[in-house]
């Protein structure tokens, strides 16, 4: 052999990398995000549990409200953390992960938000709900500085332009000249 390095990627076998089920950073998520993600289901587990203890409440609707998202936050965000962090997003079948991500991330945001201010708002002064309040408020914070560190590394998703939308596909000239032959 002349020149080794040129044959040596396609013809040397290539060691077998060792599949891991928990990869950080991943291809859809940095350290830095999936720290604040952990983040998040943590503040909404201590959310949610601050919540349950709870024994009565004097006007029920926000408790339930911040009730309802404090759990689903909790639920959904530990979802999303294991599907971005474990080979598991390849057999779910979305195509688009940042999309998702991005829009969940808002909306929990805006739901936590709305529900810490409406149990802030309208609770019965004990020291649990005031408790939960805090926490759904520091969980509200990190999902918008999760939202802000996304969109500073990969922007906003719903904006970007595809590629294909860039680049038109050209015309197909084969087939022109063969129907130009007669050849149909």
């Amino acid at each position: 052999m002349e020149n080794p390095e040129v044959y040596s990627p396609t013809t040397t076998p290539q060691q077998p990398t060792k599949d891991r089920c928990f990869m950080v950073p991943s291809k859809h998520l940095d350290s830095k995000r999936f720290l604040l993600k952990a983040l998040e289901v943590l503040l909404s587990f201590v959310a949610f549990v601050l919540e349950e203890v709870v024994s009565n409440c004097t006007s029920c609707a926000p408790l339930y409200f911040f009730e309802f998202v404090s759990c689903t936050a909790f639920l959904f965000t530990l979802l999303l953390l294991i599907l971005l962090v474990t080979p598991l997003y390849l057999r779910v079948g979305i195509t688009c992960w940042p999309l998702l991500d991005f829009v969940y991330t808002l909306v929990i945001a805006v739901f936590f938000a709305i529900a810490s201010l409406a149990f802030a708002v309208d609770n019965g002064g004990m020291t649990t709900e005031k408790a939960a309040v805090v926490f759904g408020f520091v969980a509200t914070v990190v999902f918008f500085i999760d939202l802000g560190l996304f969109v500073m590394n990969q922007g906003i998703p719903c904006l970007k332009r595809s590629p294909a939308a860039d680049n038109p596909p050209a015309p197909v000239a084969e087939a022109e000249k063969l129907n130009a032959n007669g050849n149909e």
